[in-house]
This record gives structure tokens, sequence and C-alpha cells, in this order.
């Protein structure tokens, strides 16, 4: 097998043993204390905000674009909605533009 493969497939089993390892640390726990429970909801804004923030300071007007419209269409609409339209507006941008 290639390096690449290689690579690919640890990163799957670390994820998938960072994602089992979490939900086995806090089954062991009755209740989960309140400032842990918000940290934990905190995660995914802060994961979005890594991803989001180098393209909105390094971004072209597609990518200026694609997150303006996808602000708009997050507050009015969900998630995935959201996603979605960002997704066609970045690629038409990068296409057109």
């Amino acid at each position: 097998m290639t390096t690449t493969v290689w690579i690919i497939l640890a990163s799957a089993v670390l994820t998938y043993l960072s994602r089992i390892g979490g939900h086995l640390v806090l089954s062991r726990f009755d209740r989960i204390h309140p400032r842990v429970e918000a940290s934990l909801n905190a995660v995914p804004a802060a994961v979005l905000t890594t991803l989001v923030a180098p393209a909105a300071y390094h971004g072209g007007p597609a990518e200026i674009a694609a997150m303006l419209v996808a602000a708009i269409v997050g507050w009015r609409s969900g998630l995935m909605t959201m996603f979605i339209v960002g997704a066609a507006v970045l690629i038409a941008g990068r296409n057109l533009l």
C-alpha cells in the first residue's frame, strides 16, 4: 500500500478512537457539570470558525460573497440550507469570477 493509503487509514482509526473515547469518558458520569456541557456545546462553533476565518481573511470575491450569502441564509433558515446555498454561491463565484 502507498503512504497515502496508510495516512488515510491511520487518520480514520484515530478519528474513530477519539470519538469513541470521548463517549466512553462522558458515559461514566451520571451528570455532567454545566460548565463542561457549555464548553462541549461550543465546540462546533469553534471548529466552524477555524474553517471560515482563513477564507474570510485570505479569500477573494467568491469566498466573501459565499460567506455573506450563507450568513443571510443561515439567519433565516436552517444549517443544511445555509451550507448548500453557501457552497453553490462559492462554486458559481469561482467559475464566473
